[in-house]
């Protein structure tokens, strides 16, 4: 693998086999989805937060994302050069750890609770309004800033998330 390829690399299994970086990048495989891998990464999150929120402490849950904040960042960066794209829809991996912050701030909630923090996710997420839009153009292409942005954009989008969510629990 190149670290400049001289055209965008499709993202296929073989790929993402290929370097730890694109196996995280890519959602261990959610990022392959022919369709709307952002909405099938974001439940492979949900359901590993699940996973997470049974086995760990709140602390070690608190770690848990912010490693996996780091590590992202890390996985991004490499996997965006290697694909030649700055930000391709098939990596994944911040979306997945938006929903790990969402679920993990709105705890303790029931499924209605969870499953309305997906939806407002994925709405910001895909439709970026205002804040996520001025997130996602803010730091563009490659190396450790575009790597950064890949995951902004999202974190921002779970910040609209998680303040829709306390303004309705406030007034509810």
């Amino acid at each position: 693998m190149t670290d400049s390829p001289q055209f965008p690399v499709r993202p296929t299994a073989a790929f993402m086999l290929s370097h730890p970086a694109h196996a995280i990048a890519l959602g261990f495989g959610s990022g392959l989805s022919p369709k709307a891998p952002g909405t099938v990464a974001s439940l492979w999150g949900w359901v590993s937060w699940l996973l997470i929120q049974q086995q760990f402490s709140l602390s070690s849950q608190a770690w848990i994302i912010a490693c996996a904040l780091l590590t992202g960042w890390w996985a991004c960066t490499v996997t965006a050069r290697h694909l030649g794209i700055s930000d391709p829809g098939a990596i994944v991996w911040d979306e997945i750890v938006a929903m790990w912050l969402i679920l993990f701030l709105v705890a303790p909630t029931g499924f209605a609770g969870q499953l309305a923090a997906f939806v407002l996710f994925r709405f910001f997420d895909a439709v970026k309004p205002g804040p996520v839009a001025w997130a996602d153009r803010l730091f563009k292409g490659f190396g450790w800033r575009g790597g950064w942005g890949i995951l902004w954009d999202d974190l921002v989008a779970a910040f609209c998330t998680l303040l829709v969510i306390a303004v309705w629990r406030i007034w509810s």
